[in-house]
Parts: structure tokens; sequence; C-alpha cells
């Protein structure tokens, strides 16, 4: 009797493009202005991305162009979430403190703020055009290609 096995890399999708985005500006101003220089449609999604494991949610951005089969997501790295803290002061009363933490989507890459995923079976997307396109919005500080198969944690970035 012949023994199959399947593996986690069998499932795993590594045919999008990624690219990185930093920028200081709020997600919908970056949404708008990728809609406006590369001719896309952005819309924000009715449900941010939430993780329970780590307690934070990030919005997402969404289009399908039906005519080509590419699926593009605008996605926060960034997530600030305010904090109870509970210290020890010596006293009979508690100290309560508000302290702001900061969780990443992908740990890896914790400068970035957004992340460009673009998911292309038939490769029609010329990712150095569309980076140049990108760098020409004088607003975002850089914009660079990131290689998918270095990430650790590329998990995150399953979207549906």
């Amino acid at each position: 009797m012949a023994l199959h096995k399947l593996l986690i890399d069998d499932f795993s999708d590594d045919t999008y493009s990624l690219m990185a985005i930093h920028c200081t500006l709020e997600d919908y101003r970056v949404a708008y202005l990728l809609n406006q220089y590369l001719n896309i449609n952005l819309i924000r999604k009715s449900k941010d991305l939430d993780f329970k494991y780590i307690a934070s949610s990030y919005s997402i951005y969404e289009w399908k162009d039906k005519n080509q089969l590419i699926t593009w997501n605008l996605v926060s790295n960034v997530c600030k979430k305010e904090e109870d803290s509970l210290t020890s002061t010596g006293s009979l009363f508690k100290s309560q403190n508000k302290i702001i933490r900061i969780h990443n989507l992908i740990p890896e890459h914790k400068k970035v703020n957004y992340f460009l995923k673009i998911n292309d079976d038939e490769n029609l997307i010329n990712e150095k055009t569309l980076i140049h396109k990108i760098q020409e919005i004088p607003q975002i500080a850089a914009v660079y290609s990131i290689d998918v198969t270095q990430l650790k944690t590329k998990d995150n970035l399953i979207f549906n």
C-alpha cells in the first residue's frame, strides 16, 4: 500500500508580490494616493484583520481586478494599543499607568508602515514599474519589494 504524505508547504501560496511602504500618513490617505497614482480602487474592508493571540487588529484595504484576475491588498503593519500597566509602588493602593504597546503584523520588518500584497497568478504585474510609480508619490518615503520566502511570519499574510 502506498503512503501519501502531505506537507504544510503544499498548501502555501507564494504566487504573490509583497512590497513594503514607509510612510507616516494614515491608512486611508495611503490607499487614496495609491488609487490615484496606480489607477486602482482599494476599498477598506468591513472587518479589520484581527489576531486574537496577540490581541491586535490591522486595517486592510482590498481591490479585486476582475479583468486581470488580480487581488490587491493594502494592510497596515503597525497596531498601537493602549493597555493598563500595573506597577507596584510599595503603597496600599495600586497605581495604574497606561502604556502604549506596538504590535507588528510582520515582526521581521518593524520599521515598515504598510504592506502592498498583490496576488498575481499569471505574473502580469511588473514589480519594477510598480515600485517606480509608487516612488513618484511625494508623501511616501520608501518602497521596495520583499522576498516572501524569507519571511518567518508569512502566515499572517493570509487574508482570505
